[in-house]
């Protein structure tokens, strides 16, 4: 769950990998976490406009053994309709238990505390009691995190964590006192464990991972992931710490390693839909693998042209049919001549050039030539829009289409821009129709197919179902930057390894 993203779609909270009630305790220095799932209702689906709900726990215990031959801890996660993840750590002596999510996406461990007064959430969570524990020790110092739905304050406090057969000691963590956003308060999580790189940590805290490696508690630098997607089954996935289960990945990993640490950040080459290019990213983007995260979230440009291409219904922007019918014809012509792409924008005003890309400026929206001085976002907007027209044109006239077709087809993206809240609905009967939507790493191509990225909600005459991919424009020099969620991980078995600074997916078994 990066930290200062936007609000993920209604129905698939920002982040959502809850943990788990732990069941078995065996080998030393590994840890295995088993997930668990619920399917989701239209009831359900209204309370999750922030954030997923709860499930039921399903505890089961697992046997198997690593490729080291030892035997591993588990852990049952929770799925929530393919969208969350979730079960439970201890905090103190005696232990005491909190669902949380083991978010890739950030670094710091927080749960409510029993100091929360004036947060309605707090009263509808566990809430760590500081008095009830002999092995707390005392901090104080504030802390706050602000994440894409919501944002929680409060006070470091020292004490162990247990997480499946493990006890982490004198670990710091966040007493959370105020909970103010609606996601907190709908949402069956108590807390969030981080397991993003200390760079990104409020406070400078150790997080609980570097914890579990320096105390030898791991007898390897390595954590993985498989989520099962199969919502009507009990067993949700798991987690491995300190190692890998072959049993929940064929053939071999594709490593990339880490370009960024904070996130676990690689580089990803071209983005295909149905086998070709986008084009957006032949030079390549950056993109993290983001256990807290249940979409994939992407460039608007790629969004929306994935949207039109699965019939994904989203918000008609009338700043981008303004741009393509004021400027449209222009713009063909200067990628035609072979002006340099990225100089379009601001050789037609709608943009400045940093030497790199263009930069909004304050002008005139070019949909409401009244507006005043206040336009401000509609001008972003503008530059935004011409933007992802002369990437769209770009990759229309390379497949040597005509200029009416290219403008038709421009015209047909707009319609497709993703809602405010980045939710897009589709067709379920089409669903065998859509295209498969691919992602290059590591020169080797990861493909979705459409019932994997889309998320079904109810069943029968009243079920909806919501398009995998929500937008999220992060510009240069850290952007254009995708996140793949929940939605890419449930189909590939993801490893994070602290030790080589890489990341491996495999297709989950």
């Amino acid at each position: 769950m990066a930290t200062g993203r936007g609000l993920l779609p209604a129905v698939v909270l920002l982040s959502i990998l809850l943990l788990p009630s732990i069941l078995l305790a065996s080998a030393e220095g590994l840890v295995r976490i088993g997930l668990k799932k619920k399917p989701l209702d239209e009831n359900d689906r209204l309370a999750a406009r922030f954030v997923q709900d709860g499930s039921r726990s399903i505890a089961r215990k697992h046997g198997f053994r690593l490729k080291n031959g030892d035997d591993v801890d588990i852990i049952s996660l929770k799925n929530y309709m393919n969208a969350q993840y979730f079960g439970e750590v201890g905090i103190g002596s005696p232990s005491q238990k909190f669902s949380v999510i083991f978010d890739t996406g950030s670094s710091n461990l927080w749960v409510p505390s029993s100091k929360c007064y004036f947060s309605i959430a707090c009263f509808f969570h566990s809430r760590y009691k500081s008095t009830r524990s002999s092995s707390y020790q005392k901090n104080g110092k504030s802390a706050a995190i602000h994440y894409g739905s919501g944002s929680i304050s409060g006070f470091f406090s020292q004490d162990h964590v247990t997480v499946g057969g493990l006890v982490v000691k004198s670990q710091d963590f966040i007493e959370a006192t105020r909970e103010p956003s609606a996601t907190f308060l709908v949402a069956k999580f108590d807390g969030i464990l981080g397991l993003g790189f200390k760079e990104i940590a409020v406070g400078k805290a150790v997080p609980v991972w570097y914890n579990m490696v320096k105390q030898g508690l791991v007898k390897e630098p390595v954590f993985s992931f498989w989520f099962n997607r199969h919502a009507d089954e009990g067993e949700g996935g798991e987690i491995v710490f300190g190692g890998v289960d072959p049993n929940h990945y064929k053939g071999e990993h594709t490593y990339v390693p880490v370009t960024q640490k904070g996130y676990w950040q690689f580089n990803m080459g071209d983005v295909l839909i149905g086998g070709e290019s986008t084009g957006f990213c032949d030079g390549g983007c950056a993109a993290i693998a983001d256990s807290g995260t249940s979409l994939i979230a992407g460039p608007t440009a790629i969004i929306a042209e994935i949207n039109q291409k699965i019939g994904a219904s989203g918000v008609v922007s009338q700043e981008c049919k303004a741009v393509v019918a004021q400027y449209g014809q222009q713009i063909l012509k200067m990628l035609m001549s072979e002006t340099e792409p990225a100089k379009i924008c601001s050789q037609i005003g709608l943009c400045t050039f940093d030497g790199t890309r263009g930069v909004s400026i304050d002008i005139e929206s070019v949909v409401n030539e009244n507006a005043d001085a206040s336009s401000g976002v509609q001008t972003n907007t503008v530059c935004g829009v011409c933007e992802m027209s002369v990437v769209w044109m770009q990759n229309q006239l390379r497949q040597n289409q005509t200029q009416e077709r290219v403008l038709d087809y421009i015209n047909g993206l707009c319609e497709r821009l993703p809602s405010p809240m980045g939710e897009s609905s589709v067709d379920c009967a089409a669903i065998s129709s859509m295209p498969g939507v691919s992602f290059t790493i590591g020169n080797k191509t990861f493909e979705l197919a459409a019932e994997q990225y889309i998320l079904k909600v109810g069943e029968g005459a009243a079920a909806q179902c919501i398009s995998g991919f929500t937008a999220l424009d992060v510009p240069p020099p850290r952007g254009p930057l995708w996140i793949l969620g929940d939605v890419f991980m449930g189909v590939y078995h993801t490893v994070f390894d602290y030790t080589n600074l890489r990341v491996g997916f495999a297709e989950a078994a």
